[in-house]
């Protein structure tokens, strides 16, 4: 997936005691009603960010995380992360009002030929 816009944020790099070091970056679509989308940038890809800054227009290609996890009181919760993977920047001109999926392909159609329905009566109740 993708999502355009304009960079609202890039905060500094967190490195964590296991070495693990997070990255986020606000990205402000250009639509009738704007949104925030806060972008993590995990890992070795904290740093795909530097050449860019505050202002410009860029495409953010991202993946959607989704996680689990059960509370001390025993209660199931569910979060949500928006991971960022490659950042380019948009030319003048260029839409930045859409976050976009993978195009849809159509099914081939199928060689198999539909099964004809007998006019015996089966013993179905339904």
């Amino acid at each position: 997936m993708e999502i355009a816009g304009r960079i609202k944020l890039i905060s500094e790099i967190q490195t964590f005691d296991s070495g693990f070091r997070k990255r986020e970056v606000v990205i402000t679509t250009e639509e009738q009603y704007p949104q925030h989308i806060l972008v993590e940038l995990l890992g070795d890809r904290v740093d795909i960010i530097n050449p860019f800054n505050v202002g410009e227009d860029v495409r953010v290609s991202i993946n959607l995380r989704g996680r689990e996890w059960v509370n001390p009181q025993g209660e199931t919760k569910y979060f949500n992360s928006i991971t960022g993977w490659r950042i380019e920047k948009l030319q003048p001109g260029a839409p930045t009002t859409t976050v976009q999926e993978a195009p849809n392909v159509a099914p081939a159609p199928s060689s198999i030929p539909p099964v004809q329905q007998e006019d015996d009566e089966d013993d179905l109740p339904f």
